[in-house]
């Protein structure tokens, strides 16, 4: 400490810059080849450094390097303090083609993205990493020397070691795109609100207008002149803040339809009001050159990001609850180019990827709702839209939740039904399945919108094929209800007694002769169903709920029951026993249940067709 107490005076009054030179150079061999392991031992030589530059801000780049290389060996092993850091920073800007930013710089933001557990505590530690990587985008190569420091920092195999890595990348990025909208965010007092840009900015005429910045509106008696003119104008509106603009075009031609419909008390066709633009306006914000250039460089770093399949599940969950400002959401250079980055997801097959596409909470927007036709960010006639709609809707059918899909379907009709009959009369598949699931699973009630649904379906090849095969699945359906239902049914997993009862009360099962409820939540309360199924012959319990009680009454009634499955439930020898007025039994399975070895010699005795009999990891194993 002493050592280090005497370089620090020596330090603190500089007289020639080749003598303080020489001195950085000794104290940092002194911190390296101390026998103490202590963090202090060379924490504290970087801190004199930082102290001694934010002092002395006059020196020529050359004295910027020279220090720089004199400490990198300490910064092999520890972060940089905070003044160093904003040194760093600056060294950045203003030479970002030094060959100490790749030399010496690298492995010190390398250690910072594998290592910092918060940027929130070092939020300089984040600025230099941000700044690091624009001076690497500002080399000849450009974003091709960024991509290879990406590949570095995931490491060549299919895993990426260090878990911190991306969330890192993903704090650097966010707060850089941030920083691209942050002149026009210190405006947000009067800047529009996501749902004000949704509505074609109607409602910016409520905010304040003593602000220091306003929005210019088109007069209502000018709207009026412009809708009875054949042909439509463009309107348009700026928001000027310094580097910042904001450009709002009015399609007339939509106002024109709007005014038309005036005093008309009758409810518009839904059709119709899906041939006008859901949006009456689109907005584009104009950054500054260099804005531009950091907006860039960190979405094509999201969109790398995106492409390794390892880090997309975290990618997408960083990522659902939409963590930028509504700025950059009605930026379309922005929308247009994290579209590559949402497009991955949607393609991605496993369920923790394409979730994310969705809400984080209900009565909040998710990427699936802002790239909708008619959202913010859709400017594909919603190809995209459709593509998620199919991930989503597919992985709620493979995951055989008949609940699951048709909670999703009501999502659907409730928020975005407009959008879907408008794809599906351009032909789209994806939204032509979709409104045939809504109507095979009556996820419509009224009988208007029913019809309008019909008639979009009918009017192209592709929507009238699959609604007649709808209809004859339906005919099919009835005719076999009418002819006592289907002889197998298998119930989705997690069903429980009031699911069994709902399902057995809607129709005819009198040919029903295999059911299974395997890994189901059923008990012995379902049994009082089971019983008025006459012609059931196998029956799969395994692994519910179902015990001595239930066992019992179905003994009773079922006495034609060929094949049953107790594996994993809490039968005892109680009800086991009652199994022996079963006669017709040839096929049992008693395993991981409480049977005992005298239970098990008695239902022997008493089944003559017993032929198959499971009785592993029980006392009569």
């Amino acid at each position: 400490m002493k050592k280090i107490y005497k370089y620090k005076k020596v330090l603190s009054n500089p007289s020639r810059w080749e003598v303080v030179l020489k001195e950085i150079r000794t104290l940092v061999d002194m911190a390296l080849n101390s026998p103490l392991q202590d963090d202090s031992i060379h924490q504290a030589p970087l801190e004199i450094v930082s102290k001694l530059l934010s002092e002395n801000t006059n020196l020529t780049t050359q004295d910027h390097e020279s220090i720089i290389v004199a400490i990198a060996p300490l910064l092999e092993n520890n972060h940089p303090p905070p003044d160093l850091c904003e040194f760093f920073c600056k060294h950045c800007r203003e030479r970002p083609r030094s060959m100490v930013v790749i030399e010496v710089f690298t492995p010190v933001v390398q250690r910072i993205l594998k290592h910092n557990m918060d940027f929130g505590k070092c939020p300089r530690l984040r600025l230099f990493t941000q700044e690091y990587i624009l001076a690497l985008n500002e080399l000849n190569a450009g974003m091709e020397v960024v991509k290879k420091f990406v590949h570095s920092m995931h490491g060549p195999t299919g895993q990426c070691p260090h878990p911190r890595v991306l969330p890192n990348l993903v704090a650097v990025c966010l707060a850089a795109i941030y920083s691209c909208y942050e002149e026009f965010i210190n405006s947000r007092d009067n800047s529009p609100s996501l749902k004000e840009i949704r509505n074609g900015c109607q409602q910016q005429c409520d905010r304040k207008s003593n602000l220091p910045l306003r929005l210019l509106h088109t007069s209502p008696d000018l709207v009026s002149q412009e809708a009875t003119l054949s042909e439509s104008r463009l309107k348009s509106v700026i928001v000027t803040s310094n580097e910042i603009h904001v450009e709002v075009e009015r399609n007339n031609t939509a106002n024109q339809k709007m005014t038309a419909n005036v005093g008309n008390d009758s409810e518009p066709n839904l059709i119709d009001c899906l041939m006008v633009s859901p949006t009456c306006s689109t907005m584009s914000i104009e950054l500054s050159a260099q804005a531009d250039r950091i907006l860039g460089c960190y979405v094509e770093i999201l969109k790398m990001l995106s492409d390794y399949d390892d880090w997309r599940p975290a990618l997408a969950s960083l990522l659902q609850p939409i963590p930028f400002p509504k700025e950059a959401l009605a930026h379309e250079k922005f929308t247009k180019e994290l579209k590559y980055v949402i497009q991955r997801f949607a393609e991605d097959p496993r369920q923790e990827v394409h979730s994310c596409l969705l809400s984080v909470r209900a009565g909040k927007d998710g990427w699936f709702q802002l790239y909708s036709p008619g959202g913010v960010a859709c400017d594909d006639d919603g190809e995209l839209f459709a593509s998620m709609v199919r991930v989503c809707n597919n992985v709620h059918i493979l995951m055989g939740s008949c609940y699951k899909t048709k909670k999703f379907l009501l999502s659907l009709a409730e928020n975005k039904l407009g959008p879907c009959m408008l794809l599906a009369l351009r032909g789209n598949q994806t939204m032509v399945e979709i409104l045939c699931l809504m109507l095979e699973y009556n996820i419509i009630d009224n009988n208007d919108t029913q019809l309008q649904i019909i008639s979009t379906l009918e009017s192209t090849d592709v929507g009238k094929r699959m609604y007649e095969q709808l209809c004859d699945r339906q005919r099919e359906l009835k005719e076999l209800q009418r002819k006592g239902g289907p002889t197998r049914l298998t119930l989705p997993s997690k069903s429980t007694d009031a699911d069994l009862a709902r399902l057995l009360s809607s129709g005819s099962f009198g040919n029903l002769e295999n059911l299974s409820l395997a890994f189901t939540n059923v008990t012995s309360a379902c049994a009082e169903h089971l019983i008025k199924l006459p012609s059931l012959k196998q029956l799969n319990l395994w692994s519910t709920q179902f015990g001595d009680a239930g066992l019992r009454l179905l003994s009773e009634h079922l006495t034609m029951l060929q094949v049953l499955n107790l594996c994993e439930t809490p039968v005892t020898d109680a009800g086991l026993l009652a199994l022996s007025s079963m006669k017709s039994l040839c096929s049992l399975n008693m395993n991981s249940t409480k049977l005992s070895a005298d239970t098990y010699e008695d239902l022997k005795a008493k089944l003559p067709n017993l032929k198959e009999v499971d009785v592993r990891y029980t006392e009569a194993w």
